[in-house]
């Protein structure tokens, strides 16, 4: 259906400025958008309670922000990563998000603050993020939460993360992860799939900024491969948990999305592929411009893991 206005009108201010996020360090493209103007009067989901805690990693602690849904619990969990090529983004940046699935889902939702490349490389905000989910599932009962049913979500980079922690999850006898829910997942750093030739160019994500996004976050060439980077290349797949991945329809990463649930599907995993349509990448971490896509977004992840909490418990 081409573009919506929203995603026009956000694709003009995108590409508006002197250089490309691409063009810049890592350093000047944080400084930019922190001087994004605050929007004023934006409506935030309700929520019943938020709060933030330190969780020890190798080296230091890093933020969670716990959000509380409405009623007794004990509630499940959810545990979040945000996107932003692994270079960006924070706690900020996913938090209208973060409300809505608490309260959509009735879950105690974990946002995790990972340490960002090209500071903390690979493997680094994996280990923070694996860390975050066992901590978790260690505190649940201080989160007023159930252990043994989380779920792993996140959008764009944070999807890929999410991804990552099935797959540790499954080779290391971690947590119980009951599903995954994906935000136009990264699932495979080879930038040459169908999608990232016709959305090369003009979409937001443009192909060389995601190349810029891998190239800070891997040590070298090799490590494209790793299933931990690349988590379409993990063979065990039909160990891994069902999932909902939420695709947006203009997006250079919607192919290997597709051929994520492609994988799922041939080895026996139950998985839904739901496309947003009309929306570019980066629409769930812009609540102001796109709530729309947000909140369909939430809701479709909020009745597929009802069907999903169905099969667990049968």
């Amino acid at each position: 259906m081409g573009l919506t206005n929203n995603a026009k009108v956000y694709l003009e201010a995108f590409y508006s400025g002197p250089k490309k996020i691409q063009d810049l360090t890592a350093e000047e493209a944080r400084q930019m958008m922190s001087l994004a103007p605050v929007p004023e009067n934006v409506e935030v989901p309700p929520v019943a309670k938020v709060e933030d805690r330190q969780i020890p990693v190798d080296g230091g602690e890093i933020t969670a922000r716990i959000y509380t849904p409405s009623g007794q619990g004990p509630f499940p969990l959810f545990v979040y990563y945000h996107g932003g090529g692994w270079v960006l983004g924070n706690l900020e940046t996913s938090d209208a998000g973060c409300r809505l699935l608490a309260e959509k889902t009735g879950r105690v939702v974990v946002s995790v603050d990972y340490r960002l490349a090209p500071e903390f490389k690979f493997p680094v905000p994996v280990e923070d993020s694996y860390n975050a989910l066992c901590w978790a599932r260690d505190n649940a009962s201080q989160l007023n939460a159930i252990a043994e049913d989380i779920v792993v979500g996140g959008d764009s980079a944070g999807g890929n993360l999410a991804t990552v922690m099935a797959i540790l999850s499954n080779d290391n006898n971690g947590p119980t992860i009951t599903a995954q829910a994906l935000i136009y997942p990264v699932t495979n750093l080879d930038f040459t799939s169908p999608s990232y030739e016709k959305f090369a160019d003009g979409y937001g994500l443009d192909r060389d900024l995601m190349i810029w996004f891998g190239e800070y976050y891997v040590n070298n060439e090799e490590e494209f491969n790793d299933p931990l980077v690349s988590p379409l290349l993990y063979e065990n797949v039909n160990a891994l948990p069902p999932a909902i991945i939420v695709a947006a329809e203009n997006d250079v990463l919607f192919s290997e999305g597709v051929q994520y649930q492609e994988k799922l599907e041939q080895a026996g995993v139950e998985v839904k592929h739901t496309i947003i349509e009309g929306s570019i990448h980066g629409f769930f971490s812009n609540m102001v411009i796109f709530a729309d896509e947000t909140k369909a977004t939430v809701d479709q992840i909020a009745n597929y893991l009802k069907t999903v909490k169905t099969n667990v418990s049968n």
